[in-house]
């Protein structure tokens, strides 16, 4: 069994694509039978509608399938961390001219992020260039 690992280009998720790219992210390995029971005491959804969001998040690139008899089984190709800071590189290039230093600013200046977590975050950054070095 190999799975199908061809790289597309990232389009953002809509709530429900990343509503069940959770549920892929939680149980690797998982069907679209699986999936539509796991998430049923969140949301009920139809099956078919759990196999078009997984056609869907495969086209964008977020997962893949590999064939075990007749049966689909998914998993992501790339950790929910990276899928995360991809999304946030999509927000600082539209909304911050692809500044970092824009987007904190206005995290602190609207009381999203407080400057001593900015602190905490500098210190962290600056402990793993000194690992890397």
């Amino acid at each position: 069994m190999i799975f199908n690992t061809r790289r597309k280009r990232h389009q953002p998720l809509t709530a429900l694509e990343q509503f069940l790219m959770e549920y892929v992210w939680e149980n690797p390995g998982c069907t679209a039978e699986t999936c539509r029971e796991g998430l049923a005491a969140k949301r009920a959804l139809k099956d078919s509608t759990i196999r078009t969001i997984l056609r869907k998040l495969e086209e964008k690139g977020y997962a893949t399938h590999k064939v075990d008899g007749r049966t689909f089984v998914y998993r992501a190709l790339d950790t929910k961390r990276n899928v995360a800071a991809r999304a946030v590189k999509q927000l600082v290039d539209r909304f911050c001219e692809g500044s970092v230093e824009e987007l904190l600013v206005g995290l602190v200046d609207n009381q999203l992020l407080e400057p001593k977590q900015l602190q905490r975050l500098a210190a962290k950054i600056a402990s793993r260039k000194e690992k890397k070095i």
